[in-house]
């Protein structure tokens, strides 16, 4: 056996988990087949075994299922996967089954396939450490746990009770797993593992699961149960609600819960191993796999952070601007522990900004989540000024004013020379080129965009730019600085727009679009949303100020101008104009826009009626999968343009930054891998078919085809 140590001394069998060149431990195909001989060695000893110990040579016990492994799956590999789940469950039943008592070991996390293998054991022993996790994260990466997870947890905690831990994917602490019962005994260090584990089995000679007892009842109750079955009869539709019909997933992982809660234990794992078999070979499973594990896992390692030696921990970072933004940043900083100064032209001003920390800091302590004193110490390290002096000394200023490049020019000169030795500045523009802005810096190289979004406290990603001059050293820091905030850093180069916004725009600016062809709005929003979006593009622009689109577009126009050209406006981008400077709809905030927005108490916003008189047309026909198709396929060939022109550089950026970043589809695994999920030659058959319907956005040059290919992944 490569993968796992078996070891027989004084009665106890010890299967050591210990997968050769990997730093942790998989379910990968020589593991299933060395749990195979394991088992069949402990049959071999069976009358010279008095217990059996689980343990894990790692760091951590077991990380679940093989992943790459997973990737390289095909449709037709789906009857061979239903065959290994089911001999890797022949296996686990038959060490729970043996009348021995197994104890599972739990030095470190266990999570997926890992938390299953602890399943197996009659007692569960785990250190007890506040940062080792536990659970079934399987529905994240569009899987269920079908290693016996589904039916074990159902059968722990009832069908209402373990919801959270599998539909949710909701994690939890060795504490917590003591507290739900799903680990029996907590030890200090994982030296105190094995003496715990040879007292319980001493102390038990014989043991069994609690669903092989005669006397088992389903906590809860089962389907038939009057509580179960009422909340049953509702689940199915609101889980359908949530999920658009576009997550598999979560809607099997229900229905092996509730089947499997009729039948038998082992019916139920042969129903649980089946829902898997169909759902690990789809394109959704594989596509949040890809993303999800192994390119959210590319950004948490710092694959795109350039190779700086140093690793800078902000102590004091100044923020110039205490507006929507500056206080949001100001906040995400004091609450990872960041002195913070928020300058302000008043002094009135800053501590406005410093005062929505602490409406959000009293919400968290009002729920129990943020002790009085935290919340004290916590706003004790913002500080509101109105005088550029106190910013002495910051090694990071983010400035975080109006996007006026006069007034960003001003502010960056006034503050720039009061960084502390070997400091550097950051821009938080959502638009303006880098590069530019660098101009009124008297160190460009140690320039950078950082741009955050809205709101701060919500939002996970932020941007980093990189502009012409920007060196390494800065990049990296503000890497570091990002990463410090608990936040994702995606690193991209200059351009209009960057990356986001430059593809937002497309979103918003199709679904614009449409509007002007004469297609019912609420038709619009609803092709937004069924194809995965969060919103629809009209209640973006809403929320973003159509204003301010209009403030972009005029820049845009006067920058292309002043280098000897003519932009030419989008027709979603006319549409919009026409909004704000005919009708005066510029936004939510300005009252409505592409809605309205009633002040009465509890009154839910509606679509401006006007629109139906002014735009839509009766004549004109429309079909909601094409909708949907513009509006995905129109921001991920504006993606692959990015990757081809060197603005993105990688498609690990590409899919976590237009995924948290734009609200692109999870089920696509980002915009990059929409394209390689559907295929590049039935992708671009399509783009090809709505480029001659609606336009150059959707045409993909022979540059971009040519980066399609190159950088197609490979499992």
């Amino acid at each position: 056996m490569k993968t796992i140590r078996y070891e027989l001394a004084d009665g106890i069998a010890t299967l050591t988990f210990d997968e050769p060149g990997s730093p942790v431990n998989t379910m990968c195909a020589q593991w299933q087949e060395d749990l195979t001989a394991a088992v069949q060695q402990v049959l071999a000893d069976r009358e010279a075994i008095r217990g059996i110990v689980l343990a894990s040579a790692k760091s951590t016990f077991f990380a679940g299922a093989d992943l790459k492994g997973t990737m390289r799956l095909q449709p037709q590999d789906a009857q061979q996967v239903f065959r290994e789940i089911e001999q890797t469950k022949k296996n686990f039943r038959t060490l729970e089954t043996l009348g021995k008592p197994v104890v599972a070991c739990l030095n470190g996390a266990a999570l997926g396939g890992g938390w299953e293998v602890a399943l197996v054991a009659h007692h569960r022993v785990a250190v007890d450490h506040p940062k080792i996790q536990f659970g079934l994260p399987e529905i994240t990466l569009g899987l269920i746990p079908g290693a016996s997870g589904i039916t074990k947890m159902t059968r722990l905690l009832g069908l209402l009770g373990a919801q959270p831990y599998i539909l949710e994917s909701q994690l939890f602490s060795p504490r917590e797993a003591l507290d739900l019962g799903l680990v029996h005994e907590l030890v200090p260090d994982a030296e105190a593992l094995r003496p715990a584990a040879l007292a319980w089995i001493a102390g038990h000679p014989q043991a069994q699961q609690p669903w092989d007892a005669r006397d088992y009842r389903m906590p809860g109750g089962t389907p038939s149960h009057p509580k179960i079955a009422g909340m049953l009869a509702v689940a199915p539709a609101a889980l359908k609600q949530k999920t658009r019909g576009l997550y598999p997933a979560p809607e099997y992982a229900l229905a092996c819960m509730v089947e499997g809660a009729q039948v038998d234990f082992d019916t139920a794992l042969r129903i649980e191993s089946r829902y898997l078999a169909k759902l690990i070979v789809s394109p959704v499973a594989k596509n949040m796999i890809n993303t999800f594990f192994f390119h959210m896992n590319a950004i948490k390692s710092g694959q795109s952070r350039p190779k700086w030696e140093g690793r800078y921990q902000p102590q004091k970072v100044g923020i110039l601007g205490a507006g929507m933004m500056g206080a949001g940043i100001a906040y995400a900083q004091a609450s990872r522990g960041i002195a913070t100064v928020l300058k302000d032209v008043s002094l009135d001003k800053a501590e406005a900004g410093k005062a929505y920390s602490a409406r959000l800091t009293q919400a968290r302590v009002d729920k129990g989540r943020l002790g009085p004193h935290d919340q004290q110490a916590l706003l004790a390290r913002i500080t509101p000024t109105e005088s550029v002096r106190d910013l002495e000394g910051c090694e990071l200023i983010v400035e975080a004013v109006f996007e006026n490049r006069e007034l960003k020019a001003r502010v960056t000169k006034e503050a720039e020379a009061l960084l502390a030795p070997g400091g550097f500045f950051a821009s938080n523009t959502s638009t303006l080129p880098i590069t530019g802005l660098a101009r009124a810096s008297a160190r460009p190289e140690k320039f950078v965009g950082i741009h955050f979004f809205s709101p701060v406290d919500k939002m996970k990603l932020v941007e980093i730019i990189r502009g012409q001059a920007t060196d390494d050293e800065t990049v990296a820091r503000a890497y570091d600085y990002v990463q410090a905030l608990g936040k994702l850093p995606i690193v991209v180069n200059d351009s209009r727009g960057f990356f986001t916004s430059r593809v937002f725009g497309t979103f918003v600016m199709e679904g614009a679009a449409m509007v002007g062809e004469g297609i019912p709005a609420a038709v619009v929003e609803q092709a937004g949303v069924q194809a995965g979006m969060p919103v629809g593009p009209l209640a973006v622009l809403d929320e973003t100020a159509l204003s301010l689109s209009v403030h972009v577009l005029d820049q845009t126009r006067a920058d292309i101008r002043a280098e000897g050209g003519t932009y030419i406006a989008t027709p979603g981008e006319l549409l919009v104009e026409r909004m704000v400077k005919e009708f005066d709809r510029n936004g939510r905030a300005a009252g409505g826009g592409f809605y309205e927005y009633p002040q009465e108490k509890g009154a839910r916003k509606f679509l401006w009626p006007e629109l139906k008189a002014l735009f839509e047309r009766p004549s004109v026909a429309w079909d909601l999968q094409e909708l949907k198709d513009r509006l995905l396929y129109r921001q991920a060939i504006e993606t692959a343009r990015c990757l081809s022109e060197g603005v993105l550089t990688s498609l690990h950026d590409a899919n976590i930054g237009s995924i948290f970043g734009i609200g692109f589809p999870a089920w696509t695994g980002g915009a990059m891998q929409f394209i390689y999920g559907t295929g590049i030659d039935a992708f671009l058959h399509r783009a090809e078919v709505l480029a001659g319907k609606y336009g150059p956005g959707f045409a993909v040059s022979p540059q971009v085809k040519d980066t399609l290919r190159r950088h197609a992944p490979r499992y």
